[in-house]
């Protein structure tokens, strides 16, 4: 077996320890890894002639980027789970206790386990690249940190840089890695392993003279060092029994009010946090390697790692089925429409590289376009995010236009215009007129058919739908839509322009409302009716976030738009009938004007000076039962809700618009805010049993009405006794 570590010495006697796992991209923490690790620390125990030792990767853009979660997956028992923490803890005790200096000299990703390795390091230095990034993402994995890594980072950092890291999943770039103390300097990268050495060098002398100066010369140099504000919060905050029961307390109300209690491992990692910073670093790596394996194989991070592989999956596919066809490069782009999706989408693009150009109906609004891509970048540039330069770069890419001048440069061309069936297929024709034959013409539609804009397409094998969701820089899923025409080409062009932007795409083939839109109406339609039965805005809003939904579906309205919602509820319903029929005690409040967030009329306030959560109680005047409204039952308004858009989806998958049910659950979870840790609508079928989600159908459907007719699909996956996912 190819060795993963290898060692070799300086002139100066320190000991370049490279991590460079073979026949692999990238350095993982696995059993290889612990295994050669183990052997190379026994060398150095014994080995009087080493100065110091550094960690270093071989790999040309990662440090190590975590855990190999193959052999997490693997993990039967939380016994096992916890042995596996343990054995972690072992390896890095024993590196920190090395007698000589050691150095984690990082260049690119470095997270999880392989942050956990450098903060056993005596001392940390980084590259200022911009793939360097170091974090400790575990808890997206239903996880925490299992090796100390719970422990040494508040230590090193502060309890609340700490909690901000762990809970969040949030990397440290590296000047602000270097601000928290993260890293004790930054460097170029021609220059790393040499400022390493040097630092090791430097260690060394420091503990030379440690050891010579006297208690009372190290009690004055850390009072200087708490006369920054910022050290001595931290002293008051964490660095006491009072202090830190404040901050766990508040931490804890954050977590609950963030996850709903859903998700047990932000709990878990405050638990070991704690205990370790009020009972000793012993008892704080026991507390962790017990939670680690009670977490690894519960339900919520399976349901979670499932979603990873998932995630990984769509990274490889093309969205074709031949694997010669690959995306054509995209080096120049034509937006049409600089609106809030149109500009999210030019922002996308211009800061990955790709010149873009964005028409309007004049010169103003162009220019007021080409203004929304930089008020996006602004922010950026403030949270040091981005350079100044960086900043100009990106906005030296952006143009705006009122014509189709320069689109006939166009590789791609992206219509994000609002949904006017007519306006689309006008601005299709003259698109054509004015570019190239290779180019794709691709419509950000989020209802209208693209069989239907096509109709005029002289090159219909050229189009397709790119189906971007608001705001475009922050929501994560691209939902590609294909008719009977659209090209493979076309098809891959599409996909690969989606993971250039760091996208997760499905394909889904084109109907009404293709597949995210479609399973959304539903949901939104159900809840509509509780409301007009009678229930509270906030309690059917609050009932839905108990379950796991990001946000209530009245709150949803309101950011959709009341009245865009409206205009998708009918075409929904002409589409596909009785089950979408609209709740016309609704249209009342559509009449009075109210169309949401938009015009700060809606169901909840949104007046300056007053919580932007409170409902707007003058909305009851135009809802059925008035301002007296009824307790519901949760579990059944959960249930009715979340089923419908459950049993659509499997409308979907057998139909054929999801090409499988992978993609479903992707689409549910990352486009609507489909509860992760239920998986997607598909997994959380398999776990419930198709017998059990069918049975509920019926129920709801003999109580309620046909809306809630079980899909083929559904019935034929409890006839057979079938799981939709492997």
């Amino acid at each position: 077996m190819s060795q993963t570590i290898t060692i070799r010495r300086t002139d100066e006697g320190v000991a370049i320890i490279t991590l460079d796992a073979p026949d692999s991209k990238v350095n993982t923490i696995n059993t290889q890894l612990g295994d050669e690790m183990a052997a190379a620390l026994q060398q150095l125990e014994g080995d009087t002639s080493c100065s110091g030792v550094v960690v270093i990767s071989g790999k040309p853009d990662s440090f190590i980027v975590g855990a190999d979660i193959d052999q997490l997956a693997r993990v039967q028992s939380a016994a096992e789970g916890q042995r596996m923490s343990e054995l972690g803890h072992q390896m890095l005790d024993r590196l920190e206790s090395l007698k000589i200096p050691v150095v984690a000299a990082i260049h690119g990703t470095c997270l999880g386990g392989g942050l956990e390795l450098a903060l056993a390091c005596h001392s940390r230095i980084c590259t200022d690249h911009k793939s360097t990034t170091m974090g400790l993402p575990e808890i997206q994995l239903g996880l925490i940190p299992g090796a100390g890594g719970t422990q040494r980072l508040p230590r090193l950092v502060g309890v609340q840089t700490a909690l901000d890291m762990i809970l969040t999943a949030r990397n440290k770039r590296p000047r602000q890695a270097l601000k928290a103390h993260l890293v004790d300097e930054v460097v170029p990268r021609a220059a790393l392993e040499q400022a390493a050495v040097a630092r090791v060098s430097k260690l060394a002398r420091q503990r030379k003279q440690d050891s010579q100066r006297n208690v009372l010369q190290k009690e004055l140099e850390e009072l200087r060092r708490l006369a920054d504000s910022k050290e001595l919060t931290e002293l008051l905050l964490g660095g006491n029994p009072l202090g830190r029961m404040f901050v766990f307390k508040k931490a804890g109300e954050m977590v609950q009010s963030k996850t709903g209690g859903h998700y047990p491992a932000p709990f878990a990692a405050l638990r070991a946090m704690e205990i370790g910073l009020s009972r000793g670093l012993k008892k704080g790596l026991q507390a962790e390697a017990e939670e680690f394996g009670k977490l690894v194989v519960s339900d919520v991070s399976r349901r979670l790692v499932e979603i990873y592989y998932a995630t990984q999956s769509l990274k490889k596919d093309t969205g074709v089925t031949d694997p010669k066809i690959k995306s054509q490069k995209v080096a120049r782009m034509g937006v049409l429409g600089g609106g809030l999706m149109g500009s999210g989408i030019a922002f996308v693009y211009a800061n990955k590289g790709v010149e873009v150009r964005i028409k309007e109906r004049d010169l103003d609004r162009a220019a007021s376009a080409v203004g929304a891509v930089w008020d996006i970048v602004k922010p950026r540039v403030k949270r040091k995010q981005l350079t100044r330069n960086e900043a100009e770069r990106i906005m030296a890419r952006v143009s705006g236009t009122a014509d189709l001048s320069g689109f006939g440069r166009a590789d791609l061309v992206i219509e994000a215009v609002f949904e006017d069936l007519q306006l689309k297929q006008r601005l299709l024709q003259e698109v054509e007129s004015a570019t190239r034959e290779q180019c794709v013409f691709a419509s950000n539609t989020s209802s209208l058919p693209i069989t239907q804009i096509a109709q005029v397409s002289g090159r219909p094998e050229m189009v397709l739908g790119m189906h971007f969701f608001s705001p475009v820089h922050k929501m994560p899923l691209l939902e590609v839509i294909v008719t009977e025409r659209t090209s493979d080409q076309a098809t891959a062009t599409a996909v690969g322009c989606g993971k250039l932007v760091g996208k997760q795409v499905i394909v889904v083939r084109d109907g009404v409302g293709f597949y995210t839109s479609r399973i959304l109406s539903p949901y939104m339609n159900e809840a509509a009716h509780v409301l007009a039965e009678g229930a509270a805005v906030e309690e059917l809003d609050r009932a839905l976030t108990g379950f796991g939904f990001p946000v209530g579906p009245i709150k949803l309205m309101d950011e959709v738009g009341i009245d865009v919602g409206a205009k998708v509820a009918k075409i929904m319903y002409e589409a596909y009938g009785e089950r979408m029929h609209p709740v016309e005690s609704l249209a009342a409040v559509i009449e009075d004007g109210r169309m949401g967030r938009k015009n700060k009329r809606g169901f909840y306030v949104y007046d300056s000076d007053k919580r932007k959560k409170m409902v707007d109680e003058t909305v009851y005047d135009l809802l059925p039962g008035g301002h007296r409204r009824k307790p519901i039952n949760v579990d059944q308004v959960q249930k009715r809700v979340a089923l419908q858009m459950v049993n659509e989806a499997m409308h979907c998958l057998g139909e054929g618009i999801l090409r499988n049910p992978r993609d479903g659950d992707i689409g549910a979870i990352f486009g609507l805010g489909f509860p992760p840790f239920l998986g997607g609508p598909f997994r959380f079928t398999d776990v419930r049993g198709a017998q059990v989600v069918l049975d509920d159908m019926k129920r709801l459907r003999d109580t309620l009405g046909p809306r809630f007719e079980p899909a083929p699909a559904l019935v034929d996956a409890a006839k057979d006794n079938r799981k939709f996912r492997d």
